[in-house]
């Protein structure tokens, strides 16, 4: 076995593995490859294929990869480490201030695409209220090319995050606006066929168990009020108002919010209301037509 402390790369990886997994880190194996490859500008497959033919970290890089390593291991996410986030076929810029993006946030994204494609219009709306990262427009906008997409967000401090991603990703047919979500596009009233979110959802009273979250991500993307469910409300009525007959909403949520979400979406008059279930058999998402 190499020596503490050794640079050989492959020796690099297994300690820092070790090192995440003593400190609680879930996938460590994953995170040590993915901060290395970070510190030398690979991917994790191009890391893997370096792995094979050997060789060692730098000075320098050995030193950066210590400091990312420690901020690690403290559970700083792994994505504010190395400022970016895939999503579906996207890379995305993150940091703090802004939520995050999660792999079952593909899933809802997939109902919202289907719903999308499905839509009768040559050039269908769609707007994503609550945008963030802007995650969820950005694929529907490039995933759905002939849909008019409208990225909507209401955080000072995650809306600069929202403008570089779509800047980045240059979508022709995307718009990003900040404004209130419940005031949002009044010119897009009665107009939309999808109406798409991803809210705050954690009953105020609930902290979450991952230190990554409960710690780092911002609390206005986190919490929706006593019982979780005061943004959805708002987004219930102003959907409401913004999709056209046939319209259909798309929200994600907590796996015991199901039953309460269908029944205040009923009490606002949604039709058809129905729930998701994301890759690990949780109710994640809930659908309603207009």
């Amino acid at each position: 076995m190499p020596p503490a402390g050794s640079r050989a790369l492959r020796a690099v990886r297994d300690q820092t593995a070790a090192r995440l997994a003593a400190a609680g880190v879930p996938d460590p194996d994953v995170d040590a490859e993915l901060l290395i490859g970070h510190v030398l500008g690979l991917s994790r497959g191009g890391l893997q294929a370096r792995l094979v033919i050997g060789g060692e970290l730098t000075e320098s890089d050995a030193a950066t990869l210590e400091s990312l390593v420690v901020r690690r291991s403290r559970r700083e996410p792994l994505q504010h480490l190395t400022g970016r986030a895939p999503f579906r076929s996207l890379d995305l810029a993150v940091g703090p201030g802004v939520f995050v993006p999660r792999p079952e946030t593909e899933q809802v994204t997939q109902l919202a695409i289907d719903g999308l494609r499905a839509a009768a219009e040559p050039e269908p709306i769609a707007i994503d209220l609550g945008s963030g990262s802007g995650a969820i427009a950005l694929a529907l906008a490039t995933e759905v090319p002939h849909a008019r997409v409208w990225a909507v967000e209401n955080s000072p401090a995650a809306f600069p995050w929202t403008r570089r991603n779509v800047e980045e990703v240059a979508a022709p047919n995307l718009q990003l606006v900040f404004a209130d979500l419940g005031t949002a596009l009044p010119e897009l009233e009665g107009r939309a066929a999808l109406v798409v979110s991803n809210p705050p959802y954690v009953p105020s009273g609930e902290l979450p168990r991952d230190p990554e979250v409960r710690l780092h991500d911002p609390e206005v993307a986190l919490y929706g009020g006593a019982d979780g469910l005061d943004v959805i409300r708002v987004l219930s009525r102003r959907a409401a108002e913004l999709l056209h007959e046939g319209g259909l909403l798309v929200l994600e949520h907590a796996e015991t919010q199901s039953a309460a979400i269908a029944e205040l979406l009923r009490s606002d008059g949604w039709r058809a209301v129905a729930h998701h279930r994301d890759y690990t058999m949780r109710d994640r998402a809930t659908t309603a037509v207009r």
